[in-house]
C-alpha cells in the first residue's frame, strides 16, 4: 500500500507536518511495510509559505519591513525553484501585528507588503505568488504600491503616504516611478474571495469592522474607496467594482491587479500547482487529508476540497480526518472525499481537545487505517 498524506494544519493545535508524522506512525502500525509520503498543504492562508517551501525544498528568508503602523519588523517569505517567491501579505500587513487597542484601518498601510515584493525582486525573483488573506488594512493597496514606486497625489500635488485615511484625497495616480523590474514579472494573487472594491459587498463594508472600524469609520473609508475606484476608472479604464477579488485584503487585490498585472487565482489551486501535487499522486493507493473543522465552508477554496478534487480526477480514493464536523460537513463528499472521520471520540471541551490533539489524532488515525485494512482484506 502507498499512502499520501496532505492535510491542512489544525489551527492552534497541530501543524500540517505533525499530521504527516502521526499518520505515518499509525499507518505503519496497521500496515507494516507500507509506503508513506507526506506533503504539507495550505490554502493561501496561514502556513502557505512554509507549506510551499517544505514541499519544494526551498528556503525561508527574512527582510526588514514596515508593519501596518509603520514600525520596523522582520518578516519572512519563501524562495523556491530558483527565481520564484511565495509571500504571505499577513507577514508584513496582518491583523495580528496590530495591538487590539490600536486597530483602526484608517491608520494602517500595506507598505510592508510592497517592501517584501521589492526584497524578492532584489533577490532576482521574477515569479512571485502573494497570499493576501488576514490583512489589518483598508488602504486599497496604495501603501504597497507606494513602496513599489507608484505616487498617489492629492489635488494640490502633495504625495500621499499610503494609509486608509488618504483614499479620499487621491486625485492623480502617477505610475512613472513603478519599479521597472515588475514588467518582467509574473504576479499571482492567491485569493478566494470574490468581493468587488466598493459597495455593500466591497472591501470596506465586508471586512473593515473586523479590523477595528466603527460605523462612522466605515462610512469615511467607503467614501474614500469610491473616490479611489473612480480615479482608477478615469485613468486606466478599469472598473474595480466589476473585478472579482478587487476588494480582498482591504482593496489590495485591486492594486495588485491594476498596477502590476497580478492574476487572481484560488489559493489552494495555486499551492497544489506550486508543489506539483498531481505528480505526487502517481501510484498512490489512498490519500488522507483533513482540517481543524469541516463544515459548509470547506468547499470554498479550502484544502480538503482541493486535495479531494485532484485525487478524484486521478481515480484515487481520498478520505478526511478532521478535528470536528460542523453544519454542512457532508457537502465535502461532492469534492472527491469518500469518507469523513473526526478525531473527537467522546464528549469533551474544545480546550481539552486542543491540548490533547496529538493523542486524539493518532488514535483516530489508527482507527481509520484499521477500517481501511478491513476493506483491503475483504
Amino acid at each position: 500500500m502507498k499512502f499520501l498524506f496532505a492535510s491542512d494544519s489544525f489551527k492552534g493545535s497541530l501543524t500540517s507536518e505533525q499530521t504527516i508524522e502521526l499518520l505515518t506512525k499509525a499507518a505503519r502500525e496497521v500496515f507494516p511495510g507500507c509506503e508513506c509520503c507526506g506533503i504539507p498543504v495550505a490554502d493561501g492562508g496561514e502556513g502557505t509559505v512554509n507549506a510551499v517551501v517544505s514541499a519544494t525544498g526551498g528556503k525561508n528568508v527574512t527582510a526588514d519591513v514596515h508593519d501596518p503602523l509603520m514600525n520596523i519588523i522582520r518578516a519572512d517569505y519563501g524562495l523556491f525553484d530558483g527565481n520564484k517567491a511565495i509571500i504571505e501579505m499577513s507577514a508584513a500587513s496582518g491583523l495580528p501585528l496590530v495591538p487590539e487597542s490600536l486597530r483602526n484601518p484608517m491608520n494602517t498601510t500595506t507598505f510592508g507588503t510592497g517592501e517584501l515584493i521589492l526584497n524578492a525582486l532584489d533577490r532576482g525573483c521574477r515569479d512571485i505568488s502573494i497570499a493576501i488573506g488576514g490583512s489589518a488594512t483598508n488602504d486599497g493597496g496604495i501603501g504597497c504600491m507606494s513602496a513599489l514606486g507608484v505616487r498617489f497625489l492629492s489635488a494640490d500635488g502633495s504625495e500621499l503616504s499610503g494609509f486608509g485615511r488618504e483614499l479620499a484625497d487621491i486625485a492623480v495616480i502617477d505610475t512613472s516611478g513603478l519599479d521597472p523590474r515588475l514588467r518582467d514579472c509574473r504576479i499571482t494573487v492567491m485569493c478566494d474571495v470574490k468581493n468587488p472594491l466598493c459597495g455593500r459587498n466591497g472591501a470596506t463594508h465586508t471586512f473593515a469592522r473586523q479590523k477595528g472600524a466603527t460605523t462612522e469609520i466605515i462610512d469615511i473609508l467607503e467614501n474614500g474607496m469610491c473616490n479611489y475606484r473612480d480615479v482608477i476608472s478615469s485613468q486606466y479604464g478599469i472598473d474595480c467594482d466589476k473585478t472579482e477579488g478587487a476588494g480582498a485584503a482591504g482593496g489590495l487585490g485591486a492594486a495588485l491587479n491594476v498596477f502590476i498585472g497580478g492574476k487572481m487565482q484560488s489559493g489552494i489551486e495555486t499551492v497544489l500547482t506550486l508543489i506539483g501535487f498531481d505528480d505526487r499522486l502517481k501510484n498512490v493507493d489512498l490519500v488522507i487529508t483533513g482540517e481543524g473543522c469541516t463544515d459548509s465552508q470547506s468547499i470554498c477554496g479550502k484544502v480538503m476540497a482541493g486535495v479531494g478534487t485532484h485525487a478524484k480526477k486521478m481515480g484515487i480514493p481520498c478520505v478526511g480526518l478532521s478535528g470536528s464536523l460542523g453544519d454542512g460537513a457532508e457537502m465535502i463528499f461532492d469534492y472527491g472525499i469518500s469518507s469523513l472521520q473526526c478525531i473527537v471520540d467522546r464528549p469533551m471541551t474544545l480546550t481539552y481537545a486542543m491540548e490533547n490533539a496529538r493523542q486524539l489524532y493518532y488514535s483516530a488515525a489508527v482507527r481509520l487505517f484499521r477500517m481501511v485494512k478491513l476493506g483491503v482484506n475483504k
